[in-house]
């Protein structure tokens, strides 16, 4: 049975782009609405029937249903992708996506943790697991595992401005120990160096051993970040595991890993660093996507300067 154009397209993206799952389950699910929509199926694979008309109505009915430019962007996106893919394939002669007006999307400004609230979630993770352990809720081993796992993550994304996939995708081999260094494999499978700082790397020696007692090898393709079977560790378990975090530090509990990354990029902007090192060091293509931080520490140091000045008033 041959491939439908979706499931060929999902191919290209894999083998040909090199995209991430994510990006391919996020385009695919563009699609398939899509043609739930249109065609009120969503295993309709006759695209050449598609017409300019039909994609203005998508995009009427996303606006209907009140969805957010960003995400009608993301969607015109997918759907201008697919037929590209399309017209190289000879599937469709044309596009019927291009040149449909675009949207400027909405940014919000990313939340930010203070400094304080960083250091009152790393001390939570072993308050956490100490309280487990009073509680019977969990082994004093176990725990103990978990407390220094975790707390290691925590400071390895913070002090390399991290993304939670990025920090449990490293492997063994990927820390540099005398540099302080950590290879991190980003988006698109894109490399770079990331330097983490004296408390991440002591938060990484103390969990070192009980790894070790967990399993975890030594050869440089294992896993950093494990379970206590030996496995690596999800980003959902931890993700999981982080609520309960905030909820002991008493922080709103829908923060996320990824504030932690906006908060590396914050502190180092208000730090005095440069815009194009904090781009390096996020490992983001263009500089347009750092310059969001920007906007960030600007309003911080306009907030400081409205509560000090005495004439800011």
């Amino acid at each position: 049975m041959s491939k439908s154009c979706l499931e060929r397209f999902r191919d290209y993206l894999a083998l040909e782009r090199n995209a991430s799952e994510h990006t391919i389950d996020a385009y695919s699910s563009d699609i398939a609405e899509f043609a739930a929509r249109i065609r009120d199926d969503e295993g309709f694979d006759d695209w050449a029937e598609i017409d300019r008309d039909q994609a203005r109505s998508f995009v009427m009915m996303l606006h209907d249903r009140g969805d957010s430019k960003r995400s009608i962007q993301r969607k015109l996106s997918a759907m201008r992708s697919f037929f590209r893919f399309l017209i190289r394939e000879e599937v469709v002669a044309a596009n019927p996506f291009t040149r449909m007006p675009g949207l400027k999307a909405d940014r919000p400004l990313p939340e930010v943790m203070k400094i304080s609230e960083i250091e009152r979630l790393i001390a939570a993770v072993g308050k956490y697991w100490n309280d487990a352990v009073a509680e019977e809720r969990s082994r004093p081993q176990d725990a103990a595992f978990a407390a220094a796992r975790d707390g290691a993550i925590v400071e390895v994304i913070y002090s390399g401005g991290l993304r939670i996939s990025e920090a449990m995708g490293a492997d063994y081999g990927d820390v540099d120990w005398g540099r302080h260094i950590l290879l991190v494999r980003g988006k698109g499978k894109k490399e770079r160096l990331a330097p983490i700082g004296g408390p991440a790397v002591e938060a990484l020696r103390r969990y070192l051993p009980f790894r070790r007692d967990a399993g975890g090898g030594r050869d440089a393709a294992s896993p950093l970040f494990i379970n206590r079977f030996g496995e690596r560790l999800t980003p959902r378990s931890f993700q999981r595991n982080l609520k309960n975090y905030l909820l002991t530090a008493g922080l709103p509990p829908d923060l996320t890993p990824h504030k932690l990354r906006h908060s590396f990029a914050t502190h180092l902007l208000d730090a005095g660093a440069d815009l194009r090192s904090v781009q390096e060091l996020l490992g983001h293509k263009n500089l347009s996507t750092t310059q969001i931080y920007t906007h960030i520490s600007a309003e911080r140091m306009k907030d400081a300067y409205r509560k000090a000045h005495p004439h800011a008033k």
